[in-house]
């Protein structure tokens, strides 16, 4: 096992790696808070690791909240229902919550322990590579709306983040696929040597070599912690964070939630911006056709779907990043060189978005 820190102002967390941590109780039992601990997971992830969480977590009597799968649950009817849980249980402001799943099970728990009772503690024991390597670090915690992906949540930090990596195992090749769309990027925004080993390794990482996946989990979280220790809030460099996801995200929401993962739909994403940024004059052609071979390795898709490019700007309107209404963009100077820029000619937009409907 390594452990990674992440120190805020606010208090920090330890990030722990390794292959089966769901076994080791004393671990598992360090960041509960009180006398009991609830936990919340969905249908997929029940049958395979729940039984080993409840067993190491029996002596604080825990409370399970089992939720169907799938990105559609991030809505805030689910919030109460999950909450609606809590209180049946009578869990009270000392109770530990516990995150067991992917991204969707993850943001969900996290906004519910934020406004339960006013805030209750809670740690993410991330099961898929995606929620593993991104979204189960930083504390960002929320739920769609019909108008825009994540428009409703806060940024609250867990107490601790128990990454199993023996877990992968279990996971489906699409969502591995997914989950690699997330390890590229950090490559892509910020860290050129990672992309180059990430070169030499992704038949590695597609058979899920377990030395291989651990090294892009743990540089992930590292590069995400070291982002997020400078920009908690993301009022700067955290931006550079969603490259790629100012296009995704509006493949999602044009889509339907669920119908392209959230990795497909950023994979998609990654390449229309160094698209965007080589056709801008500031990424060499060369760099751009890097990136999608690359991401053509890790079997995600190289193209956005049929999307009307006013639809595309609707919904990019709408974007979390969008500021006095113009909206960001997250660009490539160079792989391994992101900035963040509201400058982008609405000509040189429809061109791209015109060449993907």
């Amino acid at each position: 096992m390594s452990t990674l820190r992440l120190d805020l102002p606010g208090g920090g967390y330890p990030i722990h790696v390794g292959s089966g941590l769901l076994g080791s109780a004393d671990l598992l039992r360090a960041p509960v808070a009180g006398d009991r601990v609830a936990i919340v997971t969905n249908e997929v992830v029940a049958p395979l690791y729940l039984a080993r969480l409840t067993e190491a977590l029996a002596p604080f009597d825990p409370a399970v909240v089992i939720l169907p799968d799938g990105e559609t649950q991030k809505a805030l009817d689910t919030i109460d229902r999950v909450v609606g849980a809590f209180l049946e249980a009578r869990c009270d402001r000392a109770t530990t919550i516990f995150a067991l799943g992917g991204g969707v099970v993850g943001d969900i728990t996290g906004f519910a322990a934020a406004v339960y009772q006013r805030g209750v503690p809670f740690v993410q024991v991330p099961t898929t590579l995606l929620s593993q390597v991104d979204s189960s670090v930083g504390g960002k915690t929320g739920v769609n709306h019909a108008l825009g992906k994540n428009m409703i949540g806060c940024f609250y930090q867990p107490k601790a983040v128990i990454i199993d990596t023996a877990t992968l195992a279990t996971l489906p090749d699409r969502e591995l696929s997914a989950g690699l769309a997330e390890v590229i990027k950090y490559g892509a925004i910020g860290n050129r040597a990672f992309l180059e080993w990430l070169e030499q390794n992704m038949e590695a990482l597609m058979r899920r070599d377990p030395a291989a996946l651990a090294h892009a989990i743990e540089t992930s979280c590292r590069d995400k912690a070291r982002v997020v220790m400078a920009d908690e809030r993301e009022a700067g460099v955290r931006a550079l964070l969603n490259f790629g996801h100012t296009f995704g995200h509006a493949i999602e929401g044009a889509m339907g939630y669920g119908r392209w993962l959230h990795g497909e739909a950023v994979a998609a994403g990654m390449l229309m911006a160094a698209r965007l940024s080589q056709r801008l004059g500031w990424l060499a052609a060369d760099d751009e056709e890097r990136l999608r071979v690359l991401i053509e390795r890790a079997g995600l898709p190289l193209d956005p779907p049929a999307i009307a490019p006013q639809r595309f700007l609707e919904l990019m309107a709408v974007d979390k990043k969008a500021t006095r209404g113009r909206t960001r963009f997250v660009l490539l100077r160079a792989l391994g060189d992101a900035f963040l820029t509201d400058d982008v000619p609405e000509k040189a937009l429809m061109v791209l978005l015109n060449a993907g409907a």
